[in-house]
């Protein structure tokens, strides 16, 4: 009886896993990156810009940034720490207000068609992101 229950129970505990996908994070080990000095440093932003532009090398930091973009771009960032949320909209309204030139640049290769320029402009704008 008790072997039943507890395969009843088994069960029902591994049907109701499958049942709810769990959807996978990325990485937080670059989480504490100090993204207010890579944005105040030229040499280090450019370094990053590059790696995504794939016209330069890149750190293990980058290269994992430059993979996972466009997934994040995809799926809303739903992979995303509150961290990296938060981190890349820092990043966003830096380079549209002080780098407009690697922002037109870094769209028209991850949105060429501007699919996700339209998907988030009014996300963007409830945090003060203008994307038009």
């Amino acid at each position: 009886m008790y072997k039943v229950l507890a395969l009843t129970v088994c069960a029902a505990v591994i049907v109701g896993v499958l049942a709810k996908p769990q959807v996978k994070k990325y990485t937080t080990k670059y989480d504490n990156i100090d993204l207010e000095e890579i944005l105040g440093n030229e040499r280090l932003l450019k370094n990053y810009y590059n790696c995504l532009m794939e016209t330069g090398k890149c750190t293990p930091d980058g290269a994992e940034l430059k993979n996972l973009l466009p997934d994040a771009l995809e799926n809303g960032c739903k992979s995303c720490s509150e961290k990296q949320k938060e981190g890349s909209e820092v990043i966003i309204k830096h380079l549209i207000d002080n780098k407009p030139e690697m922002w037109t640049a870094l769209e028209a290769k991850y949105d060429p068609s501007g699919n996700y320029k339209k998907k988030y402009s009014k996300e963007a704008e409830k945090h003060g992101v203008k994307l038009e």
